[in-house]
C-alpha cells in the first residue's frame, strides 16, 4: 500500500492509540481461553463479534454493559455464570503496554504540530490513558463512543481535525488498520499505514524534516 503524498504542510497528526500506541499480548486472550477450557478464539469471537463492539466503540453501550453481555454471551461455553463473569474479569484486567519509542516519536511532533488520538474505543477510554500514563500525552482525544460514529467512517477525521483547528487535507493519520487508512485517504487526509515505527519514523521525517 502506497503512501499518501505529502504535497503540502502539515498543521495536525492524527493517530490510533491500539496497535500503535497501545501494543497488547497476542497470547494474552490465547492463554485465558486455555486457562477456561475453552477453545482458541473462543473469548475473542464473543468480545469482538462485529455489531456487538460496533455498539460498544459508538456509544450505544457502555463499556460495562459491553463486557457483561460478553460474559453472558460466554456462560453456556464456562459451565457458569459465575466462571464467564471471572474469565471476563481476568481479560479485563489485562493492560497492554505503551510503545515507548512511538510515544517519543510523537512527542517530537507535538512540538512542531497538535496530535490529536483518534480511537474506536469504549467508555472505559479515559480511565485507560490515566492507568497507561498517556493523559497528557495529546493534545486533544477523540474517543469514538463519546462522538457517536467510528473508523471508517469519514466524520470521525473531520472531528479529530476540528478539535485542534486543522484542515482535514492538512492533517497526516496514523492507523494500523488498512481500511482506516484508506478511509482517511478518501476524505482527503494523507495516511500512513502503521506497520512498526520505523515506517513511522520515516514518513514523519518526510512530514517535517
Amino acid at each position: 500500500m502506497s503512501e499518501s503524498p505529502l504535497d503540502s504542510p502539515l498543521d495536525a497528526v492524527l493517530c490510533d492509540l491500539d496497535g500503535v500506541v497501545r501494543l497488547w499480548d497476542p497470547e494474552a486472550m490465547t492463554a485465558l481461553d486455555r486457562a477456561h477450557g475453552l477453545a482458541e478464539g473462543t473469548l475473542a469471537a464473543a468480545a469482538f463479534r462485529p455489531a456487538l463492539l460496533e455498539a460498544a466503540v459508538t456509544g450505544r453501550m457502555s463499556d460495562e454493559r459491553w463486557r457483561a453481555r460478553v460474559a453472558a454471551d460466554l456462560a453456556e461455553a464456562c459451565g457458569a455464570p459465575e466462571v464467564a463473569g471471572e474469565l471476563v474479569r481476568q481479560w479485563s484486567a489485562v493492560p497492554g503496554r505503551v510503545d515507548a519509542e512511538v510515544l517519543e516519536l510523537l512527542r517530537g511532533v507535538r512540538r512542531r504540530v497538535p496530535v490529536v488520538l483518534v480511537s474506536n474505543a469504549t467508555t472505559r477510554l479515559e480511565d485507560d490513558l490515566a492507568a497507561l500514563g498517556l493523559t497528557d500525552a495529546f493534545d486533544a482525544v477523540v474517543n469514538t463512543s463519546r462522538v457517536g460514529v467510528a473508523k471508517p467512517d469519514p466524520r470521525v477525521f473531520h472531528v479529530a481535525a476540528e478539535r485542534v483547528g486543522a484542515k482535514p487535507e492538512r492533517c497526516l493519520f496514523v492507523d494500523d488498520t488498512a481500511g482506516h487508512v484508506e478511509a482517511a485517504r478518501a476524505a482527503g487526509l494523507a495516511a500512513h499505514h502503521y506497520r512498526d515505527v520505523g515506517g513511522l519514523r520515516e514518513v514523519l521525517v518526510r512530514a517535517f524534516g
